[in-house]
């Protein structure tokens, strides 16, 4: 029963059907075979990245203080190497000295910068104290040189891993002078 007089024709009695699950168009059901969809996306940082600036360039507006960085993605390296190889080869390429070689030749990434930074005075730290407290003792050298190793491998791991995301795993009291130095620059 219905009471509402103002209703001049009866309501619907049906609901309102969707649309059949196939297209109207036959081309739309066709698979073209270049198109990328249904096609698995590239493995992270092979995709290009996107070019974006931070502010907008307003008219009338003041230039940024990395003006100088315009157009510069902060995946870019300027090594032309992958940022997560790089980040890694920070540990990897015979830490002091191959972090202090990443820090001359890379000016894009403070991604990288930073772990050059972080390698170069953590390893640095680390050869003074072999050098100053473990030349007598033959066997605690080996040791800690195995030790080091390790960490050598593991950071170099976490900087790869990272490096999607631009996370910065920070050593204990140097990762924090590490950021403070790379702050000031």
């Amino acid at each position: 029963m219905d009471f509402a007089p103002y209703q001049s024709s009866p309501p619907e009695r049906e609901r309102a059907l969707s649309p059949p699950l196939a297209s109207p168009r036959a081309s739309a059901d066709i698979r073209r075979p270049f198109s990328p969809y249904g096609q698995p996306s590239p493995p992270p940082l092979q995709h290009p990245q996107p070019q974006r600036g931070w502010q907008p360039n307003l008219p009338g507006s003041y230039p940024t203080a990395d003006a100088h960085r315009e157009g510069v993605s902060e995946f870019d390296t300027s090594l032309g190497i992958r940022l997560d190889y790089e980040a890694a080869l920070a540990y990897l390429a015979f830490p002091p000295l191959g972090a202090i070689l990443l820090l001359i030749g890379e000016r894009n990434s403070d991604y990288v910068r930073f772990h050059a930074w972080q390698s170069a005075l953590l390893f640095t730290a680390v050869m003074i104290f072999h050098l100053v407290f473990l030349s007598w003792s033959k066997f605690l050298s080996w040791f800690f040189f195995i030790g080091d190793l390790f960490v050598m491998v593991w950071l170099a791991l976490k900087a790869y891993q990272d490096a999607d995301t631009l996370d910065r795993f920070e050593v204990p009291v140097l990762g924090a002078l590490a950021s403070r130095i790379l702050d000031d620059e």
